[in-house]
């Protein structure tokens, strides 16, 4: 399934409506997002995935969720004057140029 249809399958599109992820699709923001993104997965590379060069999905499945609850919740954030996203989240300051607190374990799950 190409990046385009997937974006606009409502079994996608309802999975992420669930879980209260606002969806960028008229290409409005969209290069802000990206920026979120790509930084995230950049990290989970470098910091998690290339070190622990996994074998097995479910290892890599649990190593990847064990990271990203590091990564929100103990991982200080220079973008955040090195406060964690989870804290900045809790304390009511998030703001979408602050970039999302990541719950991807749960999507991950499904």
């Amino acid at each position: 399934m190409t990046e385009q249809r997937r974006k606009h399958n409502p079994a996608f599109t309802g999975l992420l409506t669930e879980r209260e992820i606002r969806i960028s699709q008229d290409g409005k923001g969209r290069y802000r997002d990206n920026i979120f993104v790509e930084r995230l997965w950049r990290s989970v590379k470098y910091e998690e995935v290339y070190i622990k060069a996994y074998s097995q999905v479910l290892e890599a499945r649990a190593g990847i969720g064990s990271y990203l609850m590091f990564y929100n919740e103990e991982r200080p954030h220079q973008a955040l004057g090195y406060r964690t996203p989870g804290e900045v989240y809790r304390s009511g300051q998030a703001t979408r140029e602050a970039g999302p607190s990541l719950s991807l374990a749960s999507i991950l799950s499904n």
